[in-house]
């Protein structure tokens, strides 16, 4: 049996009832965190919490002030206990607006979803053999004050996903609208040439992820536009999150991408 911890109420995940008129669900007017729980402690915890209450902010939600971090933290470790899954899983913390139309003030006081789901050890191993992409088509990011969130709007990511299944790749990279490469459908995106480590700032229009944060804090790097030519040309690829944490690249198009200095940091990031 399932558990979710829906408004701070753990109940059965076929129990679970949101109303149709959710702002989450009209208007994709909500934030998630997804996020790496191993032998009961939630990594990068306090990276999580930094970006889902800026972005709480951003929103306009009016917050109670039991919503508060400490409280959701305790929250998502009773959920895990409740569903036995201490010892590895996946989180998913949903901040969603309520119910009402968008010119209301209902949607302003959300609601919160915890869900956890397990995970295969194999899940923090560096991958074998080297991710496949291609970069998705017809669709390019908007570069505005929303676009470093992550939001429960996340339609461009599941047009992407599509296209990367049917191109049999393994992930889709996407372009903003000026033509740079600025992530993937699940995945901040790094790219190493001559030794050194770039990604593209969140000025481009990525998540500001959280996996992304750490490296940023832990390493060099450099932050830049990523072009057509940078991706051909680069010698090795990289794709972060807060799950898998470093996934790397060994093709895309015609060009092949080696693993050494990717290694290094993904040993590095163990390490940490």
């Amino acid at each position: 049996m399932n558990y979710i911890n829906l408004n701070g109420k753990i109940i059965n995940t076929a129990d679970a009832i949101i109303p149709i008129d959710n702002g989450a669900f009209r208007y994709g007017y909500g934030l998630f965190e997804t996020m790496l729980v191993q032998d009961g402690v939630i990594s990068l915890w306090q990276y999580h919490m930094d970006r889902l209450f800026a972005g709480v902010k951003q929103l306009y939600f009016v917050i109670p002030a039991l919503m508060s971090p400490e409280y959701l933290g305790k929250e998502v470790l009773q959920t895990i206990k409740k569903n036995k899954l201490e010892r590895l899983c996946r989180v998913r913390l949903q901040v969603f607006a309520g119910s009402g139309g968008l010119y209301g003030t209902g949607h302003m006081h959300p609601g919160f979803l915890i869900e956890c789901f397990p995970l295969d050890d194999s899940t923090l191993q560096l991958n074998t053999n080297g991710l496949v992409v291609g970069i998705a088509t017809g669709i390019g990011k908007c570069r505005d004050t929303l676009s470093n969130l992550k939001t429960c709007n996340a339609l461009i990511y599941a047009v992407a996903a599509r296209q990367a299944q049917e191109s049999k790749w393994n992930d889709a990279l996407i372009c903003n609208t000026e033509s740079h490469i600025i992530e993937s459908t699940i995945a901040n995106i790094f790219w190493i040439k001559d030794g050194v480590v770039y990604t593209p700032p969140l000025s481009e229009g990525c998540v500001a992820g959280v996996m992304r944060r750490f490296i940023l804090d832990v390493t060099k790097v450099t932050e830049k536009r990523f072009s057509f030519g940078e991706l051909m040309y680069a010698d090795e690829v990289f794709l972060t999150n807060a799950i898998k944490k470093i996934r790397w690249v060994g093709n895309w198009h015609e060009t092949n991408y080696g693993n050494a200095q990717t290694r290094a940091i993904y040993d590095l990031l163990k390490r940490g």
